[in-house]
C-alpha cells in the first residue's frame, strides 16, 4: 500500500528569523475562518482589505496559503526615525487618539521592535509623490513573479471603523499601468470580521471590467469600497470554503 504523501505546508518567502517570529504572533491572533465567495486567489492579483490596526496584516501574513506582498507607507519601511514619528504622531496620536506624550513614551519601546518586524514583512514602500512610480514598478515585478499584492486603501483619519468610509484611489493607478503593460489584474475585495474572526473574500473582478463600468478613479475606488463593506453583512455559504 502506497504511503500518503504529506502536503508541504505553504510558507511565505521570508527570512528564517522572521518565520520563527511569526510563531509568537500566532499566539495572539488565531487562525480565522476563510470564506471565498468566488475562486481563491493564487497568484498575480490585487487584494483590497480592511486594516484593524495590525490585526489584518498579521493575520494574512501568518495564515494565508498563497504568496503575498503588502503595500506599506514608506515611513514604516525606510528609517527608524521616520517610523518612530509615524507611529507616534500619525498612528497612536491621530488615529488611535492617544495623548501625544504617552504615545512618544510608548513608541520608544515599541518602535524598535516594529522596525525589525516591518523589515521582515518585506513591505513595498508607497509614497504620496513622484516616488510612487517606483512602488508601481516594484509591484508589477512582484506580480510577474507570482505574488499577490495586498493593499490597505482605507482612509483612517477617523480611526479604523467597521464600516469603511473612503478608499484612497492609488491602487487604481497601479492597475491601470499594469494593464498598459499587458497585465489585466483580478481585484479581490476582502474583509476580516473582527468579532467573529471570519475572513471574507469576494468574487474577483478584472480591472478591465471595472474600467468599463467606471471611467473615473474615484468612482472605481468607491465601487470597491462598497463591495468591501458589503462583506461585513454577507451571509456565509452553507459549506464554508475553509
Amino acid at each position: 500500500m502506497a504511503k500518503k504523501i504529506k502536503k508541504k505546508r505553504f510558507k511565505q518567502d521570508r527570512r528564517l528569523w522572521f518565520r520563527m517570529m511569526k510563531g509568537l504572533i500566532r499566539l495572539k491572533y488565531r487562525k480565522p475562518q476563510f470564506v471565498y465567495l468566488g475562486e481563491k486567489p493564487t497568484d498575480g492579483s490585487v487584494i483590497l482589505v480592511n486594516h484593524i490596526g495590525a490585526r489584518v496584516p498579521l493575520t494574512m501574513e501568518c495564515y494565508l496559503d498563497f504568496p503575498i506582498r503588502m503595500w506599506g507607507t514608506h515611513e514604516m519601511n525606510t528609517s527608524f526615525r521616520k517610523l518612530w514619528r509615524h507611529m507616534t504622531v500619525d498612528y497612536y496620536h491621530e488615529i488611535l487618539r492617544w495623548n501625544i506624550h504617552l504615545a512618544r513614551l510608548f513608541c520608544l519601546i515599541a518602535a524598535p521592535l516594529t522596525y525589525i518586524f516591518y523589515k521582515g514583512l518585506r513591505l513595498v514602500s508607497t509614497y504620496k509623490d513622484s516616488r510612487f512610480k517606483a512602488s508601481i514598478n516594484e509591484s508589477i515585478k512582484l506580480v510577474n513573479e507570482g505574488n499577490n499584492i495586498v493593499i490597505f486603501p482605507e482612509n483612517p483619519e477617523d480611526g479604523y471603523l467597521d464600516q469603511l468610509k473612503e478608499f484612497y484611489p492609488g491602487f487604481v493607478l497601479f492597475c491601470e499601468i499594469a494593464l498598459r503593460r499587458g497585465i489585466d489584474l483580478p481585484i479581490y475585495a476582502a474583509y476580516l470580521r473582527e468579532k467573529t474572526n471570519v475572513f471574507m473574500f469576494d468574487k474577483p473582478i478584472m480591472y478591465s471590467e471595472l474600467k468599463k463600468m467606471h471611467s473615473n478613479r474615484n468612482d472605481m475606488a468607491d465601487y470597491l469600497l462598497k463591495r468591501t463593506n458589503a462583506l461585513l453583512y454577507t451571509e456565509l455559504p452553507v459549506a464554508p470554503s475553509v
